[in-house]
């Protein structure tokens, strides 16, 4: 039997604070999602809080008397200046805010486990062999559980014996009122969006967040020991279509507000549908194409379409206009005569990287996933970081770099000729 007080408040949805979406993957990872190790993370207020803040500054003088200071029940950060001096900070249980930590480690106090991004993998024996750049404990969000649920991102993440240690070689410094703060080894980037994730979006400034959640100008090279310049008008609050870098996979923030203005994946496969109901033809073999259904997303159909990159004529799958010398990878279309890539088109799934609700009607070049005008634009004008010091536009559903003079191609479909 329901007590009255149970029939008029039913157990109430868990608060959401946003979702947390790794660039290159369309929907899943390749083997599936599984556990703490998917392509999205949802973050919900915790039952109980279990966010912290900074209390006591312990000098110490040895990094034994430092190990001392830190006990295992308590979360500390510890600065290694030199081998005479470490400076340990405590931190006290906050009961307005919730924690979440990111990183490579599958110990249990990482929430969400993100490991390298390979462009355009399909399987994850891909991903394996490569050395990874993503630290350890890479990084914490922490959420204000009261209203707005203001969330916060801080460079490193403490690990099983709640620890942060920062070593001889790690970037650190005294701030002007005393305390300490640093950098982790390659560094935790965030870029906000100017004007929100909407399709009036462009890019904003790549940033570094410090362990204490400072927000700094770019260092030289990813793990240079020579911080950048601190940005005082900035903050580390992330908000709707913030990118956060890890070195070796990049994070899409997307709050709870936004993720209801976006489109759904029924949307997307209504659209889809749509598309095929209007029975596109290839204009050269009249044969009808359909985009395959979003479960399929890696296998190419018969009825796929394909497209060439240069001109958007979209055809169904054929041999001929191969130029032999130029090792078979350029084609020539066959309604325009313009010569380039020709690859098979595939919906962009993940629903939350559009910026609008719009129609496939365009596609990244040279990986060819389809989504709207607006969205391609907008991501088609971001440089993610690669590597160590450089930047590139990539398509978001597969991480490959775009090339092209756009980076995306409009499609020009043929309609059936009944």
């Amino acid at each position: 039997m329901f007590s009255p007080d149970q029939e008029n408040h039913p157990s109430k949805a868990p608060v959401k604070y946003g979702e947390l979406i790794v660039l290159g993957y369309n929907g899943s990872l390749p083997n599936g999602d599984r556990g703490r190790r998917k392509s999205r993370f949802a973050l919900f207020k915790r039952p109980k809080a279990n966010g912290v803040k900074p209390s006591t500054v312990h000098i110490a003088c040895t990094p034994q008397a430092a190990k001392a200071i830190s006990n295992k029940d308590q979360h500390s950060i510890s600065y290694t200046l030199s081998r005479a001096q470490t400076v340990v900070v405590e931190y006290t249980h906050d009961s307005n805010t919730d924690m979440f930590q990111i990183g490579r480690s599958t110990e249990s106090p990482i929430d969400f486990v993100v490991t390298d991004t390979v462009p355009g993998s399909q399987s994850n024996s891909d991903t394996q062999s490569v050395q990874s750049t993503i630290s350890r404990f890479a990084c914490r969000i922490i959420c204000e559980r009261n209203p707005p649920f203001t969330a916060r991102i801080y460079a490193a993440g403490f690990d099983s014996s709640k620890n942060i240690f920062l070593g001889e070689k790690a970037a650190k410094w005294k701030t002007s009122d005393g305390q300490m703060d640093g950098l982790t080894t390659n560094g935790v980037l965030v870029m906000h969006p100017r004007n929100g994730f909407t399709e009036d979006s462009k890019p904003g400034v790549w940033r570094e967040i410090s362990v204490c959640g400072n927000v700094f100008s770019l260092r030289e090279t990813r793990s240079a020991q020579q911080r950048g310049k601190m940005v005082e008008n900035e903050t580390n609050q992330l908000q709707d279509g913030s990118l956060i870098d890890l070195c070796g996979a990049t994070l899409l923030w997307r709050t709870a507000e936004g993720l209801a203005r976006t489109p759904t994946v029924k949307h997307l496969e209504a659209l889809r549908q749509e598309i095929n109901a209007a029975r596109p033809q290839c204009p050269v073999g009249f044969n009808t194409l359909a985009f395959p259904s979003m479960k399929r997303k890696d296998v190419v159909d018969e009825k796929q379409p394909w497209v060439y990159l240069n001109c958007g004529h979209v055809h169904g799958y054929h041999n001929w206009g191969n130029k032999e010398e130029r090792d078979g990878k350029d084609r020539e279309c066959p309604m325009c005569r313009s010569v380039g890539p020709y690859v098979p088109l595939w919906l962009g799934c993940e629903a939350g990287f559009y910026v609008d609700a719009g129609p496939p009607t365009h596609a990244f070049s040279p990986c060819g996933h389809v989504c709207s005008e607006k969205t391609t634009a907008y991501w088609s004008q971001i440089p993610l970081p690669h590597g160590t010091h450089t930047f590139h536009a990539a398509c978001p559903f597969c991480a490959h770099q775009l090339a092209g003079e756009q980076g995306y191609i409009r499609l020009i479909f043929q309609g059936p000729l009944d």
